[in-house]
């Protein structure tokens, strides 16, 4: 072979060299996509948001939901490994200082025991609460640091239309003046349910001008207590003290069995005046079919678990709401995500109608 020949090769080979490492320099880093092209048909791509019912969004929500909290422990494993100055941080011990003020301070919990009967439950509580701001500002600081960039994202959008029925609602609107709804499917004995109460709490306060909230039963058929109690809560509402017992319920502690003498109890101290009228509707089973009607509605928008939330835009004179299905307990912030979301997406369309 010629000196020419060896030449050419050479120079060939180079380029081939500089193509292979441009390319893989300009490559990206392929990412998470939740929404691929599952079939082409008649040469037009199917995605799989194109499947979506309501049954398969929640499996799907409930999914992400597992894969969000095994990302943020497998992504932790391996920066603390490889930035020491993360495991600095350390998790506030509980104190006995820290139990007496939760006991003291938080409404309701007195009413289940004294301070020595409930001191260890509150001290477990409180270790799982600090955990898991422990766990959440390591991981926060990752990010900021840009150690992680996370590519998960969320299950599509699933719009549905839901009916508000009789849901219990928070808020008395004779003005109509709240276009966005925000309605509760929940369970009494469900632990999830219990601690997304405060969440609520503060969703409900920040946004009493612009939502509406309301509440329907669907207790899970392995929580026994949970359908007694959801029709006990009906009584009191003929009473008008729907919310003070739904509280109530929503405070009792796991670890106390849910009696009939409980349920007595907290309904006095609820302030229902007739006691005689709601041990009648409530022995007597007036509102089983209120509670069962919740649940067949629920089930037939894909409803499996508690807490779940259907969030979206309210017609009053349908009385239904058109939104999106959230599961589990909801973050403050993603429920103020999806709210804000619906709050501009109203005033946008009352811009358009106000339009000559």
């Amino acid at each position: 072979m010629s000196k020419m020949h060896y030449f050419v090769f050479a120079v060939l080979g180079f380029l081939a060299l500089i193509a292979t490492h441009v390319f893989a320099e300009s490559a990206p880093t392929p990412t998470y996509n939740n929404n691929p092209v599952i079939a082409i048909v008649d040469g037009k791509p199917l995605r799989m948001n194109d499947l979506l019912n309501p049954k398969m969004h929640d499996a799907m929500d409930r999914l992400h939901m597992m894969q969000e909290s095994a990302l943020k422990k497998k992504t932790l494993e391996i920066v603390t490994r490889n930035h020491p100055e993360l495991n600095k941080i350390k998790p506030r011990p509980v104190t006995p200082q820290d139990i007496v003020h939760f006991y003291k301070t938080t409404p309701g919990v007195g009413d289940f025991g004294t301070f020595e009967q409930m001191r260890d439950e509150i001290k477990q509580y409180l270790i799982r609460t600090f955990r898991e701001n422990f766990v959440a500002t390591q991981y926060q600081m990752a990010l900021d640091k840009g150690w992680i960039k996370v590519y998960l994202e969320p299950p599509g959008e699933f719009v549905l239309v839901a009916k508000v029925d009789s849901a219990m609602k928070r808020f008395d609107d004779k003005k109509k003046s709240r276009k966005i709804f925000l309605l509760e499917y929940s369970d009494f004995q469900c632990p999830f349910c219990k601690r997304v109460q405060g969440t609520l709490m503060k969703i409900r306060k920040r946004y009493s001008k612009d939502v509406q909230f309301g509440y329907r039963h669907f207790p899970l058929p392995f929580h026994k207590e949970a359908k007694p109690m959801a029709e006990a809560v009906e009584c009191a509402r003929d009473q008008g003290k729907f919310w003070q017992l739904h509280s109530l319920f929503y405070r009792s502690p796991e670890t106390i069995p849910i009696t009939s003498n409980l349920v007595m109890s907290l309904a006095r101290r609820a302030g229902i005046k007739d006691m005689p009228a709601f041990q009648k509707c409530w022995i007597g089973g007036k509102h089983e079919q209120r509670v069962r009607n919740d649940i067949q509605e629920g089930a037939s928008m894909g409803i499996q678990g508690t807490p779940a939330f259907i969030v979206g835009l309210y017609d009053h004179d349908m009385n239904h709401v058109s939104g999106e299905i959230l599961s589990g307990a909801v973050s403050e912030e993603n429920f103020m995500l999806v709210i804000e979301k619906y709050i501009a997406l109203s005033r946008t369309k009352d811009n358009l109608a106000q339009r000559p």
